[in-house]
């Protein structure tokens, strides 16, 4: 089915299966976490039929699940026999890895809720066995930081909608009104020569083609431009490439009516231009009185 994407995410308890849910969750996928195997088929069938709506799907599905996970085998089967393509990405970790990890989580294993860590490290791994036998993918965590895993999981299951994957806010802002508290990144331009010293530009926006004019004319704004331009050029696919899934740009001004206006327009529009999910927002205008 054309569009449709199924991935069954399992492995070993400690392994990382919640950082890669919320990794995919940011990569736009519907993720439903300890799904029972049974209702595995019935819901790949109502999202196939979501019309386009609900059309990357991933499951959790472990041995938290207690008797239902031996069903699973049995789902996939039927899954098969309606159809449906799916992924298994199965996650594992050395022994010593997982009990580190549970240690510092202080959490009771589910194969062990009374017993030492080690003996339900081994009852899963052979419970597991079979499953993983069929995995489509194994990730091995033991060695990786959740920056590198959540990459991974990029790389396997972004695809060429990498770059849709994180969703970037240009805001203009004025300093009299505070910096946005959400702003990941702020740039202070009211060292640009300002219209506001200009009576025909004082009541007008920077989204007004004279304004913009006015600020651009001059060679701090341009050499500016093109170094913020490169900053910005730069640090953005590592944005990406890390699996952030949004980021602020402010852009600060005196009033917020003027210079940062028409240089977040400016940041904006390059973003688009290169393809990016980018908007604008022009925070502080309200607060002004503007003439078009």
């Amino acid at each position: 089915m054309e569009n449709f994407r199924l991935v069954i995410i399992t492995g070993m308890s400690g392994a990382g299966k919640t950082q890669v849910v919320r990794a995919m969750e940011d990569m736009g996928y519907f993720c439903v976490d300890n799904l029972p195997p049974m209702l595995i088929p019935k819901f790949a069938e109502l999202c196939a039929q979501s019309g386009g709506r609900v059309s990357r799907i991933a499951l959790v599905v472990d041995i938290r699940g207690g008797e239902f996970f031996d069903t699973l085998i049995q789902a996939l089967e039927e899954l098969e026999k309606q159809g449906y393509l799916y992924e298994i990405l199965f996650l594992e970790a050395s022994d010593e890895t997982l009990i580190r990890r549970y240690k510092e989580t202080r959490r009771r294993h589910p194969m062990s809720p009374h017993g030492r860590l080690s003996e339900g490290i081994n009852r899963e791994r052979d419970r597991l066995e079979h499953i993983r036998g069929r995995a489509t993918r194994i990730i091995d965590t033991s060695d990786l930081s959740t920056t590198q895993l959540r990459e991974k999981i990029a790389a396997f299951f972004a695809g060429e909608l990498e770059q849709e994957r994180m969703t970037i806010t240009v805001v203009s802002f004025g300093f009299k009104y505070g910096i946005p508290l959400d702003a990941d990144m702020v740039f202070d331009v009211r060292f640009l020569p300002n219209p506001f010293y200009v009576e025909s530009l004082r009541k007008k926006s920077g989204q007004v083609q004279e304004v913009g004019d006015y600020i651009w004319k001059w060679p701090v704004t341009q050499q500016f431009m093109e170094r913020l331009g490169g900053l910005v050029d730069f640090l953005v696919p590592n944005y990406v490439k890390e699996g952030k899934s949004q980021l602020i740009i402010a852009i600060g001004c005196t009033g917020g009516l003027h210079r940062s206006v028409f240089v977040a327009n400016r940041i904006y529009e390059g973003l688009r231009n290169k393809g990016y999910k980018a908007n604008v927002e022009h925070r502080d205008i309200k607060h002004n009185i503007v003439e078009e």
